[in-house]
């Protein structure tokens, strides 16, 4: 089953490997942090993206499943979007 998770990371991400995480919302927040959002198909998934960031030296600072949104209200994405930064 397919979740939406939030990575919060430490740090702001290039234009590239923004890009390089295809079908994640990456936007940046205050304080220097920076939220990943996407779709997650399974745990071997998720800790391959984890373990992409370690790699990379990327600290994560909290990493939640995002709730389904009820039925009838905006989906995902439909209020406060804004391009990645």
């Amino acid at each position: 089953m397919t979740r939406v998770f939030e990575v919060l990371i430490r740090g702001r991400m290039s234009p590239e490997l923004s890009q390089a995480l295809g079908g994640f919302t990456v936007q940046a927040r205050p304080g220097g942090l920076t939220s990943i959002l996407g779709p997650v198909d399974d745990q071997p998934r998720l800790l391959g993206l984890l373990g992409a960031f370690d790699e990379l030296h990327i600290e994560v600072i909290s990493v939640n499943p995002v709730p389904a949104p009820d039925p009838g209200s905006p989906g995902q994405g439909d209020a406060g979007a804004s391009a990645p930064g």
